[in-house]
């Protein structure tokens, strides 16, 4: 299939592509990576009437580190961070959840910030960044602001931006001394998006008891969700098996509305998060005490 016309803009600049998405507004979409946004072209599910595409614009495609964080801006392309040195070295759980999108092919194009702002339920990418606390750094015409990712992603697609802004860099807490990572999902096929799935960190203080536990969960709702009660189940003491066990429950507990649709029922998504959340803490557990 073949997309819908479309007039197309290659700005060389930052303030350029701005302006473009200033001009046209909503009838503007912004080409990056393009694995979302070419195959919704070719479904005649997106029809905008304007591309801008960023590929031209210079100094977008950076990985590095700094302040604390693991930077990544708008043009890093998903392979590019998954090998990057700085992320295996302080944010490992980023890398780990590149190697379960898609497959190589589509890493070499996709970007870490394109999946980001596309924002499917389903995908890995946002589910870390609210686990983690990311912070996602907006341009627009009058200027950058940086948005905590639990604002960012509204619902399904949906995220806080307008329709002259754009996304330009994420960035990655790095992950604390003493801390295990992981992260577990069920889908039909090796690269597909997830049926469910969650992420995971542990911290653990000297004496093995849990000073932050993080949880995101993905597929599993209309946009990636934080599970905060999870999380306190697990504060202040050391992450046995019983208090994992309690965090599996209160997770099960938060998603009695889990969506159903054709791919698996709401009851089957909720039993499944609260094996992976299981599965998913064990494994953190296991490498924070490693780490320790």
């Amino acid at each position: 299939m073949k997309p819908p016309s479309f007039d197309y803009f290659d700005p060389t600049t930052l303030d350029e592509a701005v302006a473009l998405l200033a001009q046209h507004g909503s009838d503007a979409k912004v080409l990056a990576g393009g694995q979302s946004l070419v195959p919704m072209l070719n479904l005649r599910l997106a029809r905008p009437a304007v591309l801008v595409d960023l590929n031209w614009v210079a100094g977008l495609d950076y990985v590095r580190a700094e302040n604390g964080h693991v930077a990544v801006g708008a043009l890093a392309r998903q392979r590019a961070v998954e090998r990057a040195a700085e992320v295996r070295q302080r944010q490992p759980l980023l890398g780990e959840a590149i190697r379960l999108i898609g497959h190589p092919a589509v890493r070499n194009r996709g970007t870490v910030v394109g999946s980001l702002a596309h924002a499917d339920p389903a995908a890995e990418l946002p589910a870390v960044a609210v686990a983690l606390g990311a912070e996602l750094v907006v341009a627009g015409p009058s200027g950058r602001r940086v948005v905590a990712a639990d604002d960012f992603f509204v619902s399904y697609l949906t995220v806080d931006l307008a329709p002259d802004e754009l996304l330009v860099e994420a960035r990655f807490p790095a992950l604390p001394a003493r801390t295990g990572w992981a992260i577990a999902e069920v889908a039909r096929r090796f690269g597909d998006f997830a049926v469910a799935g969650v992420v995971a960190t542990l911290t653990l203080d000297a004496q093995g008891s849990a000073t932050d536990a993080r949880i995101g969960l993905f597929g599993v709702a209309d946009r990636p969700l934080r599970a905060t009660a999870a999380e306190r189940a697990l504060l202040g003491q050391p992450p046995d098996d019983a208090r994992i066990a309690a965090a599996t429950e209160a997770v099960r507990a938060a998603l009695v509305d889990a969506p159903t649709d054709v791919h698996a029922s709401g009851a089957y998504r909720r039993h499944v998060a609260g094996v992976l959340v299981g599965r998913a803490l064990s494994e953190a557990r296991q490498r924070a005490q490693a780490a320790g």
